[in-house]
């Protein structure tokens, strides 16, 4: 009987969590009927795209970019996404530079 195709994406859910409850990248394959090496690169795209949002980078899909005339809310929606992402960058500069100024401040016994 053959398998039936299913992307790796529609199990992002359950992945995840797998991950969370501490299965290895092989179990998690297994019980989803994917390679570890598949379950490998999804949990790397994962990682990659968490660490751009945190850095205020954008994310694009792959491929050529859709037509901004046939959905320009979604234009509207990724430029107001990329905005909140740099204001939550600068915030958690913000909040770095304040405790090494406090640090520092203690070290010298001034308060």
């Amino acid at each position: 009987m053959a398998k039936i195709y299913c992307h790796v994406s529609e199990h992002e859910k359950e992945i995840l969590e797998l991950k969370e409850q501490g299965y290895t990248k092989r179990e998690i394959g297994q019980k989803l009927g994917f390679t570890e090496k598949q379950i490998h690169n999804f949990i790397t795209r994962i990682n990659r795209n968490k660490r751009k949002l945190a850095a205020g980078v954008p994310v694009r899909k792959k491929g050529r970019p859709a037509s901004r005339e046939l959905n320009p809310e979604s234009d509207k929606l990724s430029e107001l996404r990329y905005i909140v992402a740099r204001q939550e960058a600068k915030i958690k500069a913000l909040e770095m530079e304040n405790e090494l100024m406090r640090d520092f401040l203690s070290l010298t016994e001034r308060k």
